[in-house]
């Protein structure tokens, strides 16, 4: 019997690779609306990061989901997807 291939993908803010369902997608809409996708199912250009509020303010530091969307984005932002992720953790 053949085994399912399980998807990967790499925390922006650690570097780590993970099992897709673990981690969480961050997504730049069509309209460039910068937000978390907690369901993974929103259109758009998706980023990764784990699920701690430690690897999103690495990627921050690191301006990583600046460089995955093109875009600059704003403070407020980020500190909106880091309530969420603490919230969820």
């Amino acid at each position: 019997m053949k085994t399912k291939k399980v998807p990967l993908r790499m925390c922006t803010g650690c570097g780590e690779m993970f099992d897709k369902r673990t981690l969480v997608r961050v997504v730049k809409s069509p309209e460039g609306e910068i937000s978390l996708d907690l369901t993974g199912k929103k259109p758009g250009r998706g980023a990764y990061v784990c699920k701690k509020a430690e690897c999103l303010r690495k990627a921050r530091k690191k301006k990583a989901f600046e460089r995955a969307f093109s875009v600059t984005i704003d403070g407020e932002i980020y500190d909106r997807m880091e309530e969420e992720i603490s919230s969820n953790e």
